[in-house]
């Protein structure tokens, strides 16, 4: 053995804030119906077992976790590709303890499992033993609370939070169980949500710097960040979709806009125009087929893209193998737009005008692009409930394109039942769109489906947590994927900031509530980085009656139009109904 000192010199404090047991949930002994002794904490959550039982010396108790129960009411882990029985690869999540003479207290240091339940393995008397599972996630003090009159949707907020508190243990992950990975995708499109929900500046900010270092020298930015750096030559192939490498821009803007700090723009801003120039040069591979678009070298229609991403309907396999041969050009480019956009944005806040001025030339061109090959001169014909949401709000259409394209979405998913049919990507936007394109109703019928794809079938199977697929749970009863996947939660965004109307954009607040008489009344308040602000309503007596309290200057804008310039204070309205 080689002993050297090398001293401080290397050693630099964390940007982040700390990692912290944070809730405790007691377990409840259960038999299952194939006899196993299992655990049911009643959460499920992100963190480990803590046990205290009085055993003898030597004798042993192992302890699987896992998400569920199946559709026997037994054990499983096989959503996440593990089996406890042939011990297959995959993620175990075991403890294995092996037990002193007397009173035995424990828990694991330095690991986290996904976890409700815990099959235990033992031949010691459990009459007396306490099992408890500890949250463990960054420190990241509750900022959004939201109730209203559904149970159901109250539930459904929970469980947002809780996902958010499962996966943002130091950097945001995917799910806490067979991934546990920094998906840019996932934080790319919840960072909006995310920033009502929590204080999580530090974290995501902590984050971008692993993006910044798992960026390529051309600019491309990984799928994942932090990434392994021993990538093989398919593993890069696969890097750079769109969606995905554009959070290097989606969650800066985003924390931009809730906290009004420049400095997250600053940081990032080389990763962010190193990425749209990898887009630029990805833009002028076009293939044969759209050589006759004018606006060609403003086209992304080749790479790897992971699409629209479990969207109901699409088979993954087949939808990556065709996505690997033909392009998304209807995703690729209008991320290409929307992220040219916003850089404009940030360039010209950060006092840089002819970068503004270039970025913008970009996504003028790549509008032309892509209304040219992904449109009928302005009109969408499609049977995808994504291909209208996106175009709309990202502001690829012109005047009465939007609306009609609202009035055309609008009517798919009345076809649907009013079922969504939407992926990753355009989950987030798509009751906001039809909101404010006057389809409040439709919005709102959304928001309480109760069968599946929809949010609120989860909550009735029992969910805690948001699933990553509609059908974690199938109407049988069998699992599959991850149960604790925080992207569909991103609807909580809307219930902050379109049903309460809370946004706040770099420090001008406005609150607009959308209301609907199906929820009877809604409050939210968000404790935001500009101090508390509430937003209540409810129907009674004929009337819609409105609370808001608001810490700066805002705009309050009622059902109907009529609008308020506030100063900070508390305002009541009401409106006949």
């Amino acid at each position: 053995m080689t002993v050297r000192d090398f001293g401080f010199a290397h050693l630099a404090p964390t940007e982040s804030v700390p990692i912290l047991e944070q809730e405790r949930f007691p377990g409840k002994l259960i038999k299952t119906p194939n006899g196993e002794t299992v655990i049911d904490f009643g959460q499920n959550l992100a963190g480990y077992t803590e046990l205290r039982l009085t055993a003898k010396a030597g004798q042993k108790i192992t302890l699987w976790h896992g998400e569920t129960l199946d559709e026997n009411g037994n054990f499983t882990q096989a959503n996440y590709a593990a089996d406890f029985r042939d011990q297959r690869p995959g993620v175990p999540q075991k403890i294995e303890y092996i037990c002193k003479d007397g009173l035995n207290e424990y828990k694991p240091s330095f690991t986290i499992m996904g976890f409700r339940y815990a099959r235990v393995e033992t031949e010691i008397d459990l009459s007396d033993a306490q099992f408890t599972a500890i949250a463990v996630y960054s420190y990241m003090p509750q900022a959004g609370f939201f109730e209203c009159g559904s149970a159901d949707v109250n539930q459904l907020f929970h469980n947002s939070l809780w996902s958010m508190k499962s996966n943002f243990c130091d950097i945001p992950t995917d799910c806490p169980t067979r991934e546990r990975a920094g998906w840019t995708g996932d934080a790319g499109l919840f960072a909006p949500t995310a920033v009502y929900l929590a204080d999580c500046y530090p974290i995501l900010r902590k984050w971008l710097g692993e993006c910044r270092l798992a960026q390529e020298e051309n600019g491309l930015v990984a799928n994942i960040a932090p990434i392994n750096d021993k990538r093989d030559q398919i593993s890069l192939m696969l890097q750079g979709s769109a969606g995905w490498g554009d959070a290097c821009i989606l969650v800066p803007w985003a924390l931009y806009q809730a906290y009004g700090d420049k400095t997250i723009l600053k940081e990032n801003y080389g990763m962010m125009t190193g990425w749209l120039s990898f887009c630029e040069n990805r833009a002028k591979e076009t293939r044969p087929r759209n050589e006759a678009n004018p606006w060609k070298e403003f086209l992304i229609d080749t790479g790897f893209h992971w699409g629209e991403w479990l969207e109901p309907g699409h088979v993954m396999p087949e939808e990556m193998r065709k996505n690997m041969m033909e392009g998304v050009p209807d995703v690729a480019t209008a991320y290409y737009f929307r992220s040219a956009s916003l850089l404009s944005w940030i360039a010209e806040i950060l006092g840089k005008p002819k970068d503004a001025a270039r970025f913008a030339h970009i996504a003028e061109n790549a509008k032309k692009a892509f209304r040219f090959t992904c449109t009928d001169g302005g009109k969408i014909t499609s049977d995808r409930q994504c291909q209208y949401v996106r175009p709309i709000a990202f502001g690829l259409l012109n005047g009465e394109e939007n609306q009609q394209a609202a009035d055309a979405l609008n009517e798919l998913v009345i076809k649907n039942g009013y079922h969504l049919n939407t992926g990753f990507l355009s989950t987030p936007d798509l009751c906001q769109v039809l909101a404010d394109y006057g389809h409040v109703d439709t919005a709102y019928r959304l928001l309480l489906q109760e069968s599946c794809p929809g949010w609120l079938y989860a909550v009735k199977k029992g969910a805690t947590t948001i699933w990553e697929t509609w059908d974690g749970v199938r109407p049988d009863g069998t699992v599959h994927s991850s149960l604790n996947h925080y992207a569909y939660g991103a609807i909580c965004g809307w219930l902050m900031g379109g049903v309460c109307g809370i946004q706040l954009e770099a420090g001008k607040l406005t609150i607009r509530p959308c209301t609907h008489p199906s929820l009877g009344w809604a409050k939210a308040k968000w404790l935001s980085p500009v101090g508390e602000i509430r937003s209540e309503w409810r129907y009674a007596d004929h009337r819609l009656h409105f609370e808001f309290t608001v810490s700066v200057p805002a705009e309050i804008i009622l059902p109907g139009g009529e609008t308020h310039q506030v100063k900070a204070g508390a305002y009541s309205y009401e409106i006949f109904q």
